[in-house]
């Protein structure tokens, strides 16, 4: 309730909360239709954000269990994580999906999280340009660039993915 940064940032979380709660959260379907084809296919799926509210957030989209993995701004916390552009929260998520860097992919609408996506060796590096910086998230070093997760087409050598 102080007039200080924290307060201020309490409050401002408070505000947030209440609006989650009373307005809930809309989802991008084409990327709930890529995870769900994803699993489909044999992926495991983590989330990974900055937010202390992720699972307040996915709860209240009901997609919570959709991840196999979260990191999130709580988890990062806890393990003392330094923030995107660093890549290590994409990197503990890859470890605890049992899953090689290089043989993974990062899914990104941040310049930061394309950065820490091509900075800790990811496979593939996939920019989402939801707000008119496709050039910025290729000079980022996004392998591809799309407007909606719709685009992103699966191949796998081998299996009915393909």
């Amino acid at each position: 309730e102080q007039e200080t940064v924290w307060g201020l940032g309490n409050r401002k979380n408070a505000f947030f909360l209440r609006a989650l709660e009373e307005h809930g959260v809309q989802v991008y379907d084409s990327t709930i239709t890529l995870i769900h084809r994803l699993k489909e296919c044999g992926w495991r799926v983590g989330i990974i954000s900055a937010s202390r509210n992720t699972t307040t957030v996915l709860n209240a989209a009901g997609i919570r269990d959709l991840f196999a993995v979260q990191i999130d701004g709580l988890v990062a916390a806890d393990l003392d994580l330094p923030g995107k552009p660093d890549p290590a929260v994409f990197l503990t998520a890859a470890q605890r999906l049992e899953t090689p860097p290089a043989r993974a992919v990062v899914i990104e609408d941040a310049i930061a999280g394309v950065q820490a996506g091509r900075g800790g060796g990811f496979g593939l590096v996939i920019g989402v340009d939801r707000g008119g910086n496709a050039e910025a998230l290729a000079a980022a070093g996004a392998h591809a660039v799309v407007k909606d997760l719709a685009e992103v087409r699966l191949v796998r050598a081998g299996s009915p993915c393909a």
